[in-house]
């Protein structure tokens, strides 16, 4: 549900408006009201509304002051109500953001067309918050954990060999024959000091520096998978969808 705040200085209008709506057939409720707009700037502030229908012309504070004071920073999709008096405000408050308004007196036609406008707003705004925080989290993951560091000699020499060979085709045999040890003794020994088998985290070590390489740009996607040990495309998208949840395109996309 969105959540609508209400402010008005004229509680009838207020109260008019709370219940004229079927807030419900719009996916709404209100979540509070205000009376003036510092009122209505603390309630902002403390609700985080998803919209703000807001009247104009308020004593301690108007409508427009609070809006720029609080609309940057909390990002909800505003309705002014104005006056035919103050249109030339509500044209201004349209171009500093504000999604639509209504004149006054009220017309609730009107105003269900203003509450339909600023919920596909707050859609937008929904959207656009998802898409940025699943972006940064992209930017900033990480398949390793890098801040562990491993005593034992046995992993020091797998790791090293990975960090060396990843490029290339890499087999547990590798492993025993440069480390002259059995694969198995191999195996049980780095899944039991790093959490992990040797191929999971060869896998992600090379996911991780085809990460590096498509942020970078240092080389055409295409070839990302044969860079880092993976090889043609199809099979290393296969791969990066599977640890990244997104396709190599759009990572790139993002990055």
């Amino acid at each position: 549900m969105y959540r609508v705040l209400l402010v008005e200085d004229e509680e009838i209008i207020r109260h008019g408006i709370r219940h004229s709506i079927p807030w419900e057939e719009f996916g709404c409720c209100v979540a509070g009201e205000a009376g003036d707009g510092e009122e209505g700037m603390r309630m902002i502030e403390e609700l985080k509304p998803d919209i703000v229908i807001t009247d104009i012309n308020m004593p301690v504070m108007d409508g427009l002051a609070m809006l720029s004071a609080t609309k940057l920073k909390y990002d909800y999709a505003a309705v002014i109500l104005t006056g035919y008096s103050e249109f030339e405000y509500a044209r201004e408050a349209i171009r500093n953001g504000v999604s639509g308004y209504v004149l006054k007196p009220l017309n609730m036609n009107e105003m269900r067309e203003a509450l339909a406008q600023a919920v596909l707003e707050s859609k937008n705004i929904s959207y656009l918050r998802q898409k940025n925080r699943k972006e940064a989290k992209l930017k900033q993951i990480s398949l390793l954990d890098t801040d562990r560091e491993y005593q034992d000699p046995v992993v020091q020499k797998v790791l090293e060999y990975i960090s060396e060979h990843y490029r290339n085709k890499i087999m547990l045999s590798d492993f025993a024959e440069e480390l002259h040890y059995s694969e198995r003794y191999i195996s049980q020994k780095f899944q039991k000091t790093v959490g992990t088998t040797v191929i999971e985290y060869l896998n992600r070590y090379r996911i991780q520096k085809a990460l590096e390489l498509i942020r970078e740009k240092a080389c055409p996607l295409s070839e990302v998978g044969w860079e880092v040990g993976i090889g043609e495309y199809k099979y290393f998208n296969h791969v990066f969808k599977k640890y990244i949840g997104c396709s190599a395109k759009e990572y790139q996309q993002m990055a």
